[in-house]
C-alpha cells in the first residue's frame, strides 16, 4: 500500500516533496522548491506526518533511495535528497536546469 501511493505520486514531469511540516530541513526543501515557477500540476507537497502508513512510507523511502528520512525529493521519478541537497542544487545553479529538463517550469 505505501509502495502504490508513492509510485502513484512519482511522475516524469512531476516534482514532488515527501514531507513533515515539523522538520526543519523540510521546511528549507519547501521554501527553495517555492521559489520557481512550476506549470500547474508539476510541483506536489505531500505531508506524511499524519498518515497511518507513515512508517511503511519511510521504510520505502530506504528501500528506493537509500534513507528513509524526510523531506525525500523526487524530480520525476528520481529522487535527488532532502533538504541540504535540495538547497545545495538551488545555490549552484543546478536545480533550474533539472526542472527545465522534465518541463516542470513555467
Amino acid at each position: 500500500m505505501a509502495q502504490e501511493f508513492v509510485e502513484t505520486k512519482l511522475k516524469g514531469d512531476k516534482v514532488v516533496l515527501f514531507w513533515k511540516p515539523s522538520c526543519s530541513y523540510c521546511v528549507m526543501a519547501k521554501e527553495v522548491l517555492s521559489k520557481y515557477k512550476f506549470k500547474a500540476g508539476h510541483l506536489e507537497f505531500i505531508d506524511i506526518s499524519g498518515r497511518n502508513d507513515m512508517s511503511k512510507i519511510q521504510d520505502y523511502f530506504l528501500e528506493i533511495t537509500g534513507a528513509r528520512t524526510v523531506p525525500r525529493v523526487f524530480i520525476g521519478e528520481e529522487c535527488i535528497g532532502g533538504g541540504s541537497d535540495v538547497a545545495e542544487l538551488d545555490k549552484n545553479g543546478k536545480l533550474e536546469g533539472m526542472l527545465l529538463s522534465i518541463g516542470a517550469l513555467q
